[in-house]
């Protein structure tokens, strides 16, 4: 062990530890999970001290030999070299000041292991004159969430949810021509085509995709330059519109400085408003994979309208069972982001004046949504969508049999004459048509015409 001190005195810290005596004093005094931020964030939070510290040289407030050990130990918390010194339990002080303290020690340190110094000295580098110059976790913790989220959103969630489009998209044109039941309520219904049912599960992912779009532009306000309370004190006045520009180097991303640092710090709405289109994703992913639960569901004694691609047993004791249990997974991800959706309204609720005091918890669950949301959106896409197959008989089976579509004869011969056909058919087990002409008499051209199953789907046409 070594001793360090920090404002409050001596601390023992391991001695191969990169963090220092605040990182030490938090992780005793926050042993409440094993929940940490993920690699998302603490990259986010590395990128954020690299591009300070690049600016802070430029504008000439930090020494050229400081500023280079520095961003070479940021380039390696970027890396992931670091991670296991970034031992801080997400339920810790609400504004992220401890794990803004691990980052600034870790930086710090390394920066001091560089220059040849000794772990813990601050001669050299110092956590908070100079790896954190110009910051305070208040605006840097929120900046590193949104550089983050916007991280995960590009480069995972995105992605995914365009080829998932795409692939329902394809089935939506492959099964255009498959003629099935429509079902509301449970219930049977008009005559719809599977390609439909498919058209209308690739927009809700193009729905989705353009309304997480919608959400970038709030998240792209960093709040950066904000400080302690939004006023920017101790900062230098360009200090965020360089390292911003700097952070958009680095990325490739249109990050701007937030229009009112006082909404940034002291609300964190962008977050909800992700949040909100991530929940609405959610229900999205929750109704297709509970459709095609449904649609394939047999196969002998249900509806089997749809084969999902057989990937594993899907019983201990019945053999040859096999589940949808790539749509199970799904749905349970949208459960999951439901919830976090509801935690992170609750956190947004505590913007006490000038600063929201639950952002760890914030930002946890809404990493979680969005890194969740899209490997599973992509294993859905890849073990399941893709490999859906329509069982084109039964379907056509099913929608012959539907009373519903006696409904094409209510404008023919009368809502009341055509629930007696509906009804003559179920009783006495025959098909539309076939009760029509029992009822109506004879084979009259104007009934078939009427009762054609594909015209049904497209009555405009």
């Amino acid at each position: 062990m070594r001793i360090e001190k920090d404002s409050m005195g001596e601390m023992q810290v391991a001695d191969n530890a990169l963090y220092g005596a605040q990182t030490q004093r938090a992780v005793l005094n926050f042993p409440v999970s094993n929940l940490r931020f993920p690699f998302a964030f603490i990259k986010a939070l590395g990128l954020i001290k690299l591009c300070a510290a690049k600016t802070n040289t430029a504008l000439g407030l930090l020494a050229a030999d400081k500023s280079a050990a520095i961003i070479q130990a940021c380039g390696e918390v970027i890396e992931g070299r670091h991670n296991d010194q970034f031992v801080l339990d997400i339920f810790q002080t609400g504004s992220g000041t401890s794990t803004n303290m691990n980052a600034n020690e870790v930086i710090a340190n390394r920066s001091i292991q560089i220059l040849g110094g000794q772990l813990g000295s601050k001669s050299l580098i110092h956590p908070n004159d100079h790896v954190n110059m110009c910051q305070s976790s208040n605006d840097v913790i929120p900046s590193a969430i949104h550089v983050a989220s916007q991280s995960l959103l590009e480069q995972s969630l995105l992605p995914a949810l365009t080829i998932l489009e795409a692939t329902l998209g394809a089935k939506a044109k492959e099964f255009a021509e498959v003629i099935k039941a429509g079902r509301t309520h449970l219930q049977d219904a008009t005559p719809v085509t599977l390609g439909q049912e498919f058209g209308g599960y690739a927009a809700q992912i193009r729905n989705g995709i353009e309304r997480i779009r919608r959400a970038q532009a709030s998240l792209l306000e960093l709040p950066l330059g904000g400080t302690a309370v939004g006023t920017g004190i101790n900062t230098h006045p360009e200090f965020a519109r360089r390292t911003i520009g700097e952070i958009n180097q680095q990325t490739g991303y249109r990050f701007i400085e937030a229009r009112n640092h006082f909404e940034a710090q002291g609300a964190k709405d962008a977050c909800v408003e992700l949040s909100g289109m991530l929940k609405t994703l959610a229900c999205s992913v929750m109704k297709i994979a509970n459709d095609l639960r449904w649609l394939s569901a047999g196969p002998r004694c249900n509806l089997f309208e749809i084969t999902l691609p057989e990937i594993q047993p899907g019983s201990s004791i019945m053999p040859a069972k096999v589940n949808p249990v790539i749509c199970e997974s799904m749905m349970m991800v949208a459960a999951q982001v439901v919830g976090c959706d509801a935690c992170i309204t609750v956190c947004a609720q505590q913007g006490n004046f000038e600063l929201n005091v639950m952002m760890p918890v914030l930002a946890y669950n809404l990493l979680q949504s969005i890194e969740l949301l899209g490997s599973a959106c992509l294993n859905f896409e890849k073990r399941c969508i893709s490999g859906v197959e329509a069982n084109v008989e039964i379907c056509r089976a099913n929608a012959e049999k539907s009373l519903a579509t006696v409904t094409a004869l209510a404008p023919i011969v009368g809502y009341d004459k055509a629930a007696q056909i509906a009804k003559h058919a179920f009783k006495n087990n025959l098909t539309v048509l076939q009760s029509a002409q029992e009822l109506v008499g004879g084979d009259s051209a104007e009934i078939k015409k009427a009762l054609d199953l594909f015209a049904m789907t497209k009555p405009g046409l």
